[in-house]
């Protein structure tokens, strides 16, 4: 190859669809190498798709972690469904990944109400892929400890259905199985040149990320208390003359009686929630963060156009 000649790279967009819950934060994380999605015991928590982004060998992929596909049913779910659906017909690939153990757990005198509901918004995918007619790639996630009868018989049933065109079996949590199928993402990218800079691994705008950040500290702390009736808002993000960053946000709750839970007595869950996102977000950034946080009740919230226009997310959708 002559010094003027460049090299063959390939470059595109992955899109992983499914239900809420199958682990679509925790895959692309481990495919990226970093935290770009927040990861909680919620479902639904992703919100907008993050793009994340993954290389291997000549390859960058664009990692789009799209909200969980459910029957949507206020305004912010239908913004989501909608979002996730569109990052999938934009994509060079789409992987179905598909929660195996809860999926099989449905089945059975064993499975709970929750193990049901992904079932049915499986199916809700399911019938969607059918209806455009894509092929995707089908990725049974969380095999770990499975029998590989069970498992194999579940791909069966799954591709019976004609709109998968292959299918991987892995763990995003331990790793399991992942670069089978981080290698086959790769051939799947049209050639072209890369999109981003070798180092980047996210295309998150830092306001959206520190807000995602505190979001995650928020449920992580809370999950039992509070239903999905917040969210967080970066209201200023300013860089200071000695290099440090001065963040403030609100979190938005629905009822005055939510207030104090985010609270805690005396304000030590609020100080909790900060102290643990301002440590994340200073080694994000690699400076010191002073982070201020206030809590509203806001019930409509929801109705923001201003909070959906943060995340990308179509307020009429």
């Amino acid at each position: 190859m002559s010094d003027t000649e460049t090299p063959n790279t390939r470059a595109g967009f992955v899109a992983f669809i499914g239900a809420p819950n199958a682990g679509k934060s925790t895959l692309v994380n481990r495919l990226t190498g970093t935290k770009v999605s927040i990861v909680t015991q919620k479902i639904q928590t992703t919100r907008f798709p993050v793009r994340g982004i993954a290389i291997e060998g000549d390859a960058q992929m664009v990692l789009v972690d799209t909200p969980g596909i459910f029957s949507p049913r206020r305004r912010l779910d239908r913004a989501m469904v909608a979002s996730a659906w569109g990052g999938a017909e934009e994509a060079d690939a789409v992987v179905h990944l598909i929660d195996a153990r809860s999926h099989i757990a449905s089945e059975g005198t064993s499975g709970t109400a929750a193990d049901r509901r992904s079932a049915e918004d499986t199916e809700t995918v399911i019938a969607a892929l059918k209806q455009s007619g894509k092929q995707v790639i089908l990725a049974l996630n969380k095999i770990d400890g499975m029998r590989r009868d069970t498992l194999l018989k579940l791909s069966q049933d799954l591709f019976a259905t004609g709109v998968y065109g292959e299918v991987y079996m892995i763990s995003a949590e331990t790793g399991d199985g992942v670069d089978d199928l981080k290698q086959r993402l790769a051939r799947a990218m049209p050639e072209g040149p890369w999109l981003y800079p070798e180092d980047q691994s996210a295309d998150v705008p830092m306001r959206v990320l520190a807000a995602e950040i505190t979001r995650e500290k928020l449920y992580l702390r809370v999950h039992e208390e509070l239903p999905y009736a917040a969210a967080v808002e970066t209201t200023a993000f300013e860089d200071k003359p000695d290099g440090s960053a001065r963040i403030e946000q609100t979190v938005y709750v629905e009822r005055d009686s939510q207030r104090p839970i985010i609270l805690g007595k005396g304000g030590q869950t609020l100080k909790w929630i900060g102290q643990k996102a301002r440590e994340e977000l200073t080694v994000l950034l690699d400076r010191p963060v002073h982070l201020f946080i206030t809590v509203k009740v806001d019930p409509r919230w929801q109705e923001s156009r201003a909070l959906y226009a943060q995340f990308g997310l179509d307020y009429d959708a």
